[in-house]
């Protein structure tokens, strides 16, 4: 998080506080800015809890944006990417939907506002012109103990919001701090439910357990909760499968990918969905021949990621580049027997740091051989960008003036001009319209114009 986008943002929290306090109302900031400011944590937001009712927030900041009408929830907004969100203080009837309540009621007591919200550690609101806090539900002494615990009755708050149950894990694994034992006892026999909550929300959440710190502990608490299976059954299935101990001693499939997950660094969302994905082809290609295969792992892994990942309403750039990387991600073996085309091609990749550092940490966490990464590393530093991506000899208008009718013969001719030029075996136009010549002279149902 930058510092300076949460100062702007801590300040414009300030300014909206005080100006509700000079219209005479109460208003606090309040939930993970506040757990994060007493953790010592920068906020990556700031909320504001307030007694002022939704109609006069409107008319205190009259360009805020309503995002929530019915809760009595506005955004004000200074910059495109600086924003408070300020909530009327409010309690809440019955969840029908598992994920909305079906009633609201607006209260002028911030305890009773307190009561209604997830965890205690989310619970507490600050007076930052003072720095008192406002505890009504024991939150401090949670966070003095690093423990997750739902408000009043677990049970009761899952089911409200069936997403609360990822969340706890995101906090236990982000902070590190565990979850209260009934609370995970109620998150066991509320994990069924999770498939009620959309595609997106779900989204969201494996994203930040994946990106926020401990990914690997996240998965585990994941699994030990029984959500693991209902989320990502395609992981769950990586539990038991064995790999040749020659190549893998570390064990099966499920405990390659948690230490590949325990060795990320501040990951991008694709990387860590990559680590995640990359072997999720093995379980179905799994067979014992002369040792345990996955033959076509990586294929096959490439099109179940396309599908997970589209069915979780990831963008196309997203799917695309995490597809990509489950596809290749077997091609680093092979890099030394490469030609010298098919490696400048391999390098040149759309984001290949993503793809080295997802070699570099599936070697880490198997058997340690680093040989094939280092190999590649020494070519990227050998090779500049010109000499990688060499700028094009001809193009098709060449072909067309040197007498050729356009046709399906100009991609394979110019994919061997570049394949050619790559390899350092031409270097000038007219060497290259030979190449092209003879190519198209050899293509079935490609005829010169002249």
């Amino acid at each position: 998080m930058d510092l300076n986008l949460s100062r702007t943002r801590e300040s414009l929290a300030l300014d909206v506080i005080r100006r509700l306090r000079r219209s005479g109302h109460q208003a606090y900031l309040v939930g993970g800015c506040v757990r994060d400011r007493l953790l010592g944590i920068l906020p990556k937001d700031y909320d504001v809890s307030t007694d002022a009712r939704p109609e006069q927030l409107t008319r205190y900041f009259p360009r805020a944006e309503l995002v929530g009408a019915h809760f009595g929830v506005i955004l004000v907004r200074q910059e495109s990417d600086v924003h408070v969100e300020v909530a009327t203080f409010r309690s809440e009837g019955a969840y029908s939907d598992g994920r909305r309540p079906d009633e609201v009621r607006f209260v002028t007591d911030p305890a009773l506002d307190a009561q209604r919200r997830d965890f205690t550690i989310n619970g507490l609101m600050e007076d930052p012109l003072t720095g008192a806090i406002l505890d009504f539900v024991n939150g401090r002494a949670d966070l003095d103990a690093k423990i997750v615990r739902a408000i009043g009755n677990p049970t009761l708050r899952f089911s409200e919001d069936h997403l609360r149950m990822l969340r706890a894990v995101r906090f236990a694994a982000r902070l590190n701090f565990s979850i209260d034992s009934a609370t995970f006892a109620a998150i066991q026999q509320e994990a069924r439910f999770i498939c009620r909550i959309s595609a997106e929300r779900i989204r969201d959440e494996i994203v930040r357990i994946l990106t926020e710190g401990d990914a690997r502990r996240g998965f585990e608490l994941l699994d030990a909760a029984g959500l693991l299976t209902h989320v990502l059954p395609q992981v769950k299935a990586f539990q038991g499968v064995a790999q040749p101990p020659e190549y893998h001693p570390e064990g099966d499939v499920w405990t390659h990918v948690l230490i590949m997950l325990q060795n990320l660094q501040r990951p991008s969302p694709t990387l860590a969905l990559g680590v995640l994905l990359h072997d999720v082809g093995k379980p179905p290609t799994f067979r014992i021949a002369d040792r345990i295969r996955f033959d076509g792992h990586a294929e096959v892994g490439a099109q179940m990621a396309k599908k997970i990942l589209s069915g979780m309403k990831f963008s196309n750039e997203d799917v695309d580049r995490v597809t990509s990387l489950v596809a290749n991600h077997m091609r680093f073996k092979d890099v030394r027997q490469m030609r010298l085309s098919t490696l400048k091609r391999f390098l040149c990749l759309p984001h290949f740091d993503e793809h080295l550092e997802l070699h570099r940490l599936d070697c880490l966490a198997s058997n340690g051989y680093t040989d094939s990464y280092e190999y590649v590393q020494g070519k990227l530093s050998e090779m500049d960008s010109e000499e990688l991506r060499p700028a094009p000899l001809i193009g098709g208008r060449d072909l067309i003036d040197a007498g050729f009718k356009p046709g399906p013969g100009f991609g394979l001719a110019l994919e061997a001009v570049a394949t050619a030029q790559l390899e350092g075996e031409i270097h000038t136009r007219e060497e290259a319209l030979a190449v092209a010549r003879s190519v198209l002279e050899q293509t079935p149902g490609t005829c010169s114009s002249s």
